[in-house]
């Protein structure tokens, strides 16, 4: 079992041609990802041999889809084209649609996700400004690293692409069911709760580990869906403890309003749902260790 992506998933990469995606195709072939083709309307009908896989090049998503199966697609299209990259993507009806790219204008990450929601929501959407996800020894959708964990119990969730690649290699001996960064820009497709959901769901993880950001109220709200909703154990990280008043901070969505958003508010409202939440990375993993070594 897994979360949104397995060892079963077809997996096509819109932007595959480009340099971005030729690189990260080239790692994510090397992880056993089930890669079957990529987009591009100008190199339809042409192949890529990644060291001696031939990966066809479709003209659009739903060519890709008809001819191969596919049900995941990973985007490393330039911000410019990446709203109607993810359009295609809806309009084909792909399951999953994992938005890579950072610096999509938030106007676009909003159209493309209301354009979602007014079609069913028959494409999940994971992004954009995001990692992808993971399951360890299955499948690896996006850019996060295939070597640094193993298969294992614990469910992740997280707003940070680096913070992810730091919890999965300080628990790489407890190895992890599923990975997924969801991203920290103000507007995303799947939330911390999505896959809070997902993860109580899936009988194959037994703890959760939910790491969040200054700004915004998207922890908050995990938290009460956590008192309401959760049964597994959950240990939580909020980055920006430190983050100096009154300075903009780097993500898109870390924007901080009074007490609103920040680090302190998050934890506060995380403890009170019944989660541990560490002060750091490290403790929040010994945190985790702890409650599933018992």
């Amino acid at each position: 079992m897994a979360i949104f992506l397995t060892k079963d998933s077809k997996v096509i990469v819109q932007g595959m041609t480009g340099a971005t995606g030729m690189k990260h195709t080239k790692l994510m072939l090397g992880d056993g990802t089930n890669i079957v083709g990529g987009v591009n309307p100008r190199k339809a009908g042409t192949s890529v041999d990644f060291d001696g896989t031939e990966v066809p090049v479709f003209g659009t998503v739903k060519e890709a889809m008809e001819a191969t199966g596919a049900n995941v697609s990973v985007l490393f299209v330039p911000p410019a084209f990446s709203k109607a990259a993810v359009v295609e993507a809806i309009d084909a009806e792909i399951p999953l649609a994992v938005v890579i790219t950072e610096g999509i204008a938030v106007h676009d990450s909003a159209a493309f996700w209301a354009y979602a929601k007014s079609k069913g929501n028959k494409t999940r959407i994971i992004g954009p400004n995001c990692p992808g996800l993971i399951t360890p020894g299955q499948s690896n959708a996006g850019i996060i690293p295939g070597d640094i964990t193993k298969p294992g119990r614990i469910g992740l969730v997280s707003k940070s692409g680096t913070l992810t690649y730091q919890m999965m290699y300080e628990l790489r001996d407890l190895g992890f069911s599923s990975a997924v960064g969801i991203g920290g820009d103000p507007v995303i497709g799947t939330t911390h709760i999505d896959a809070l959901e997902a993860f109580e769901a899936d009988p194959d993880t037994d703890l959760i580990v939910m790491i969040g950001e200054i700004g915004g109220d998207a922890e908050e709200r995990a938290a009460d869906y956590i008192a309401k909703h959760v049964t597994k154990p959950v240990v939580g990280y909020v980055a920006g403890f430190t983050a100096p008043e009154g300075k903009t901070m780097g993500h898109a969505g870390a924007i901080v309003s009074g007490s609103s958003g920040t680090a302190q508010a998050k934890k506060e409202a995380l403890e009170a749902a019944g989660v541990k939440v560490g002060k750091t990375p490290t403790e929040t993993a010994k945190l985790a260790r702890e409650l599933l070594t018992k």
